[in-house]
């Protein structure tokens, strides 16, 4: 079979330092009843280490010509192949307690994390390879850059560490950028407190939408200055300076209002 050629419309980057997957597969711990599913298997270099440890493996790879690769790799009873786009697979539909891992695109990392966090109540845990700057961002504390829409979203649905950094040169083709894994847990439903969590997306996606302006114009559709003095947040404030805890507030004092998201007043 001739050698894969990676694809740069899939953001094809493949792992081939032997260091680097054993740390992974160390870091996941795989045990053999786990119902595991892996995103982007590639060439397979966690998937053959992953299912040493597994009684059965499932992937998501939408390449078929990968697709092929594996299925004369690796049998059908051990490994279980779904054919498609991770942003539109149902990871609900694999069942409860699901852990997750992948070497995710680059292209479309940020999506695919909010794609997971809505399904995140039937996941223990998931653990990915991303850009570092990505992981920086999902990891940043309020007040700095790296602070977005992105840190807000994610710190809110999981716990989240970056575990260790990856240089390019463990990749082929080396991407021009470091890599970073990073292990997310599902925070315990009793911690969301967001009354309406679809309406907390959007106020955060409004107040970083120019977070260079203060929050009393980013949010001057959904706040006036009595819901800033109740809420006790100066008005004069930007996105990044406000804490996970400060924007579920601003969208629970909207929802006891009667204010909900704009899906669905539509």
């Amino acid at each position: 079979m001739k050698p894969h050629v990676a694809r740069k419309r899939f953001g094809q980057n493949f792992l081939v330092s032997p260091g680097i997957v054993a740390k992974i597969v160390e870091a996941i711990r795989p045990q053999a009843g786990d119902t595991l599913v892996e995103i982007g298997p590639g060439l397979g270099a966690l998937t053959e280490p992953l299912l040493a440890r597994l009684d059965r493996l499932h992937v998501v790879e939408i390449d078929r010509d990968l697709i092929d690769r594996l299925r004369g790799r690796f049998p059908p009873e051990r490994l279980t192949i779904h054919e498609g786009d991770a942003l539109k697979f149902d990871f609900s539909a694999l069942g409860p307690d699901l852990r997750v891992v992948g070497n995710l695109p680059y292209n479309i990392s940020t999506p695919l994390l909010f794609h997971l966090a809505a399904c995140a109540g039937g996941v223990r845990d998931m653990h990915f390879m991303l850009q570092r700057e990505v992981v920086e961002r999902m990891v940043a504390a309020p007040g700095g850059s790296e602070f977005g829409r992105l840190s807000v979203m994610l710190q809110y649905r999981f716990e989240m560490e970056r575990l260790f950094l990856v240089p390019p040169g463990a990749f082929n083709p080396a991407p021009k950028v470091e890599s970073a894994v990073v292990r997310m847990i599902p925070r315990p439903c009793a911690t969301l407190v967001a009354t309406d969590e679809t309406l907390l997306g959007e106020i955060v996606k409004s107040a970083f939408a120019q977070r260079r302006k203060m929050l009393r114009n980013t949010l001057r559709e959904y706040l006036s200055e009595e819901d800033w003095a109740a809420l006790g947040i100066a008005p004069t404030r930007r996105a990044e300076e406000l804490a996970v805890g400060d924007y579920v507030r601003i969208a629970n004092r909207l929802a006891e209002a009667g204010i909900t998201s704009s899906s669905s007043r539509s």
